[in-house]
Parts: C-alpha cells; sequence; structure tokens
C-alpha cells in the first residue's frame, strides 16, 4: 500500500471517530438543555408523580414467553400501579415451560368467552380467562408466533385508546404510568412516549417493587447501567425536543391504539419490532402530513434484569443490532417525504452512519490502527490522536452521562455507588465497548444472511419470582 493511501486512511478512521463522539457531544448538550427545562417543570409538581384526575385509561399489554419463573411478581406489581383507570392483558405466546398454570394458579383465571376483534393480524387465540380476584386482568393465551406477533393480540384485546407495552420480566416504578402519560394529557399530537429503562441487578425487590436501588456484584451488570444512562439520558432524551426520537424500548412504551392499528400493528418479520413500528409511525404521519409528537420522559421508570454473562449479553446485542438495520432499511429516509423533518433528515442520518454502519467501521478501525502501528504504518502522532480520540472521548461521554444522573434524579444516591459508577464510566472504555462491536457485527451478519429471527432467550436467576 502506498504511503498516500495509509495517511489518507488514518485521516478517514480519526475523522470519523472525531465526527463520531462529537455528533453525541452535540446530544449531551441538547439533553442538558432538555433535562434542566424538564426538572424545573418537575419541582413545579412536586416530588410526588402528577394526579390531575382527568388522565385516560390504559391497557397493559404484557407479552410473555417461558416466564414461568417471574411471571406472578411481575403481573401482580403491575396490578399495584398507582393509576386510576388501567387494565392488565398477558398475552402468553404459546409457551412451553407453565407460565400459563402459574397465572390461572397465582389470579385464579377461568375460561371467559370473548370475541377478539381483528384490526391487526396475528396468530390464532386459544382462549381467553378472566381472573376472579381482580377485576381488571385478562390472560390471553395463542399459539406461538412471537412477541410482535403477541402485542398484535394485545392490541385487538385492549379497551382503552392507550396502550402501554411492557416486557413480562420487567418491574414498573408505581408512578411510572401517572408520569408517562402526561405528555398525551398536555399535547393532543402526542402518538407514543417513551421512558427509561434501568438495570435491576442489585437493587431490593419487595411485594413485586423495587423499594431500594443498588449496584450488582457483577462487573458487567454494573458496565451496562452507565450503557443505559448514556443510551436514554442523552441519547434519546437529546432527539426528544427535536420530535426526533426514532426508538422506544418495548420493555417500557405508551401508544395511542389507533394510530398504531392506522399503520397496521407491530411487523412479526423482524427482531426490533419496537423502533420499526416508531419510525412507521413518523413516516406515516409525515407522509399523510398529520401532526404529531413523539416523546422520550427521563423519570417514568421500567426496572429490568440485565444479562450477567457473556454469551446472553452477546446474543441480546446482536438481537438488538439486526432489528436496527432492519428498521432504517424498511424505512429509508425518502420515503418519509419532502417534510421528513428532524426523524428524516437528521436521526435517521446519524442512526444509519454511527450505530448502523459504525460497528463495521468502528472495528475496521481498530484494528488497521493497532496493526498498522505495530507495523510502522501509523506514526506515534497518528496513533496517539487516534488513542485519544476513541477512548478519551469516550470516557467522556460516559462520565457525562453520569454527571447527568447525579445532577437530577440521583437514583443512585450512595457516594460509594457513585464512585463505583465512574470506575465503571471509565473502565467499559478499555475492553467491554470494543467487545460490544465484536457483537454488533455478528448482528450485522446475521441481518445480512437473514438468519431466522426468534424470541430472545435470557438466563434470569428468577429471584424476583420469590419476593
Amino acid at each position: 500500500m502506498s504511503g498516500e493511501f495509509l495517511f489518507a486512511l488514518q485521516l478517514f478512521f480519526i475523522g470519523y471517530f472525531v465526527l463520531l463522539n462529537g455528533g453525541y457531544l452535540v446530544l449531551n448538550l441538547l439533553s442538558m438543555l432538555s433535562l434542566r427545562s424538564y426538572m424545573r417543570q418537575r419541582a413545579e409538581y412536586g416530588t410526588d408523580a402528577p394526579y390531575l384526575g382527568i388522565e385516560p385509561a390504559i391497557s397493559l399489554l404484557v407479552p410473555g414467553y417461558n416466564e414461568e419463573a417471574t411471571i406472578r411478581t411481575s403481573v401482580r406489581s403491575m396490578l399495584q400501579l398507582q393509576y386510576p383507570d388501567f387494565e392488565v392483558v398477558v398475552i402468553n405466546d404459546g409457551s412451553k415451560d407453565g407460565t400459563l398454570a402459574a397465572l390461572v394458579e397465582e389470579f385464579e383465571l377461568v375460561p371467559h368467552p370473548e370475541v377478539v376483534r381483528r384490526a391487526v393480524p396475528h396468530k390464532p387465540i386459544r382462549g381467553v380467562y378472566r381472573s376472579l380476584r381482580y377485576g381488571n386482568l385478562r390472560v390471553i393465551d395463542k399459539e406461538n408466533g412471537g412477541k410482535a406477533d403477541a402485542l398484535n393480540v394485545g392490541i385487538n384485546a385492549a379497551r382503552n385508546r392507550l396502550f402501554c407495552a411492557v416486557d413480562a420480566d420487567s418491574i414498573l416504578q408505581r408512578d411510572s404510568l401517572l408520569r408517562i402519560v402526561q405528555p398525551f394529557i398536555e399535547d393532543e399530537r402526542t402518538v407514543a412516549a417513551g421512558g427509561t429503562v434501568r438495570i435491576a441487578n442489585g437493587s431490593e425487590v419487595r411485594g413485586g417493587f423495587l423499594v431500594k436501588s443498588g449496584l450488582p456484584r457483577n462487573l458487567l451488570a454494573r458496565m451496562q447501567i452507565i450503557e443505559y444512562l448514556r443510551a436514554f439520558l442523552f441519547g434519546r432524551l437529546g432527539w426528544s425536543p427535536l420530535n426526533g426520537v426514532l426508538i422506544i424500548s418495548g420493555a417500557f412504551g405508551l401508544f395511542d391504539r389507533a394510530r398504531v392499528e392506522a399503520v397496521g400493528g407491530y411487523r412479526t418479520d423482524t427482531v426490533g419490532e419496537d423502533m420499526e413500528l416508531v419510525v412507521r409511525l413518523h413516516r406515516w404521519h409525515r407522509r399523510k402530513r398529520i401532526a404529531y409528537r413523539i416523546r422520550y420522559l427521563p423519570d417514568p421508570i421500567c426496572w429490568t434484569e440485565a444479562p450477567e454473562d457473556l454469551g446472553t449479553l452477546g446474543r441480546q446485542r446482536s438481537r438488538w443490532q439486526r432489528g436496527l438495520a432492519e428498521s432504517l432499511m424498511f424505512h429509508p429516509p425518502w420515503r418519509f417525504g419532502w417534510r421528513a423533518g428532524a426523524a428524516g433528515y437528521l436521526a435517521w442520518p446519524f442512526m444509519a452512519l454511527f450505530e448502523w454502519v459504525g460497528p463495521l467501521i468502528e472495528l475496521t478501525g481498530y484494528v488497521f490502527m493497532i496493526v498498522g502501528f505495530l507495523m510502522g504504518w501509523v506514526s506515534p502522532v497518528a496513533f496517539t490522536v487516534f488513542i485519544a480520540v476513541a477512548l478519551g472521548m469516550g470516557i467522556l461521554l460516559s462520565v457525562n452521562g453520569l454527571l447527568l444522573e447525579a445532577l437530577s434524579f440521583r437514583v443512585y444516591n450512595r457516594s460509594r455507588d457513585m464512585l463505583w459508577l465512574f470506575a465503571m464510566a471509565v473502565l467499559e472504555n478499555f475492553g467491554y465497548r470494543q467487545l460490544n462491536t465484536l457483537w454488533r457485527c455478528r448482528g450485522m451478519w446475521q441481518w445480512m444472511s437473514r438468519r431466522k429471527h426468534q424470541w430472545g432467550a435470557m438466563k434470569r436467576s428468577g429471584q424476583w419470582g420469590r419476593m
């Protein structure tokens, strides 16, 4: 290779990492401004979630597959949420374990002759059950079709205008519904809103609710805390004021049921059904020229159990990357119409450049710069600049995410915990992020090879189910 070509490659990879981290720094600034405004508004309401007496009814949709270990606790906690009018619809997606039997026993379920409408398509229903103990609980047993198909059943069975999709292995904070519904009350254009997902490993769960936050002993789980803070607090929060949020986590999101039905419900041919739906909502409203808002709120919290082993975590991240690639490819920006707005003109290109093809460029950059330095192709100055940009700015971004947490909600309020998290914000840049890049590249390969998608299996402790 010629010297000019090697020099051009060095400039390309250094420039890409500058652009990558610079873009996230801009999002960080937008997040800080947005968070400041949000915390000021929150202070006007007080520490408790606002209760106005005009909250619309909500249907909680809980799809589950082989959730026998935690389903009792999860459903019980949802039934105790602080909200005036809601129902819980659990969809058993052909589980092969004792999920349905556990529900029947715990909540005294009996068969309920109910005709479920078909506003969106789904696999056949095997039975509908209602609870003798809780009038707002129904369970639908269906043939296995995947999470998206189960959610489509829930949409058809929902009785309320708004539905909230919640993972069966997650725990909502007691006031989460009161907080996440606020955009729908304040602005009639709102069609979707997402809350924050946090890591529950190491926290104390009692009676189906997280009563005390804490840090997990597992280092992988601790690093994921920083990763989640970075993704939510200055990722999605930064896009929210621009109406450019492209992802609402499948673990916790509130939607206008009529709008979701209008776009056809969840797609069942993707592993990223949560992101794909949000991107499709953007596209549909832009094409129809209908005013809308899709919001992210930082304080409605959903707690979830994070993987604590490399195999499970790697499969999860590969699946997420594949879902992102599918969602972006299904809806390229030119299909948004000429009024694509921030979603089509800014968020889509940003996600495509830094999240979709980004892992391939990052991995190639790391390999080239390290091998090139060892072989004498890359100068010491260029290698030092690359490391400073790739690792130094990465540390800055992680620390800033932790700083936003410390200045706002302080979920982890012990000094010892914050010191540990600061250490994780530094250490995750030396190995963990690079390993994550490898997993995401694997997800890209799975997408390109069109491998069959399925429910993502995760090893769980089942600890919540015993509390």
